[in-house]
Parts: C-alpha cells; structure tokens; sequence
C-alpha cells in the first residue's frame, strides 16, 4: 500500500522555542482514516500544520506525497496542496465572497472550467443542506454552517487527502453529524486519505481507523 506520509524522528518547533513535538516517527497509507488526540496544547495541530507545510519540520525527515517537506520550495509545496482539502478551526473563509465563490476557488485554481465548477458547487451545498444559502456571505451564516462551506471547500477538488483541525469543535449535533457523514464518504467511497485533529472520536463512525495520541512531545499508536 502507497504510503502518503513518512515522518522519521521528526521534531517541531515554533523558532527555537521548546519542542513540541519530539523525534516522532509514523506512517500512513493511501486510503487511512487517521485520529491525532492529545490534551490541549499537547501538539495535535502543531502537528498538523506541518502536515500541510505551514511549519518545517526542525529536526527529522517528514515526506508528505512523496516529497520531503524540510527543504520543499514555495512552488513545489503550492502545487502539493493542490491535491489537499484543509479545514481550519476557524473556517478561514473570505468573508467578502459569496458562500459560493468560497467552495469555487479551489476548483479554478485546478483549472476546472467555470461552468464545471458552478455544478461541482451547487452538488456540494447539496451535500451540507445549504443550496439556500448560495448567495449569503459567511458572516451571514451560523459557525455550523460556516464549517460546512469549509468543509465543502475542502472536498470541491476531489483531493488525496483532507486534513481537518477540531472539525466538530464547536458545532451542533445536527451540522457535527454533517461533517463527520462527508468525511467518512470520502474516505469509504472515493479512497481519500482523512486526517482528523480531535479531542473525542466519534463512536458511531463506519470507518476502520488509526489513532495517533500524543502526549509530552511523543507520538503513540493506539491500537
């Protein structure tokens, strides 16, 4: 099986302050469904962030999609995330742009036609029950509903791997519900790689799972 990820005594670190994290190394496969736990500044999306090239890694190798992410160019590590759907704790939706042109971007920078990806939008708000709301603005919308566009952001391009921070965090049961059913046909249907920053795994998900808990700096598998 394709791994998608390799961290080898991977150590991080904001500038030279103290590490995080400390001489991890782990795996994941093409197609893993993938918990990070840990208690609260414990390091779960420190970790994450480096995932997606927003923190180099201080000490160790960490490839990501066959690229070695210490020494990666800007070039090269926009491109990678081409192939990412990334949710945010704090949505990171442009709060100028429609709900609609929100989900549309990634899509034109992958080069779908606009036509195409006007389609590929109208199924997703479909998807998260907010074809409604096409026209509204994020600030228009409740934190649930916020979260759903960006996790229907996250899926517009089809990506290899989506990694999502605390994606229930804060949200009710009935939006919760929405986000966990779009990561786990994601992961059951199209293959794609799902790793999830969270403080409860769901018991109710129909998905065979890794779990990764980190504690004082280490990474552990939790079988």
């Amino acid at each position: 099986m394709d791994k998608v990820i390799i961290a080898q005594d991977l150590s991080l670190a904001y500038s030279n302050n103290e590490t995080i994290i400390n001489k991890a190394s782990f795996s994941i496969n093409s197609g893993d469904f993938v918990f990070i736990t840990g208690a609260s500044g414990s390091g779960k999306s420190t970790l994450l962030k480096s995932l997606y090239g927003a923190l180099k890694p201080k000490q160790g190798s960490l490839v990501v999609g066959g690229v070695e992410l210490k020494a990666i160019s800007r070039s090269k590590l926009n491109f990678l995330r081409r192939h990412m759907g990334i949710v945010f704790q704090d949505y990171k939706l442009v709060k100028e742009w429609t709900i609609e042109k929100n989900i549309m971007l990634p899509l034109l920078i992958n080069g779908y036609l606009k036509n195409v990806a006007q389609d590929q939008v109208e199924k997703l708000l479909k998807h998260v029950r907010l074809n409604h709301q096409i026209g509204k603005y994020p600030l228009e919308l409740s934190g649930g509903e916020q979260q759903r566009v960006a996790m229907a952001r996250a899926l517009a391009h089809n990506p290899i791997l989506i990694m999502a921070d605390e994606p229930t965090g804060n949200l009710d049961e009935y939006s919760s519900q929405l986000i966990w059913n779009l990561l786990e046909g994601a992961n059951n249907q199209l293959k794609t790689t799902v790793i999830v920053v969270t403080h409860n795994i769901p018991k109710n998900l129909n998905v065979d799972y890794k779990h990764f808990h980190i504690e004082y700096g280490n990474i552990h598998e939790i079988s």
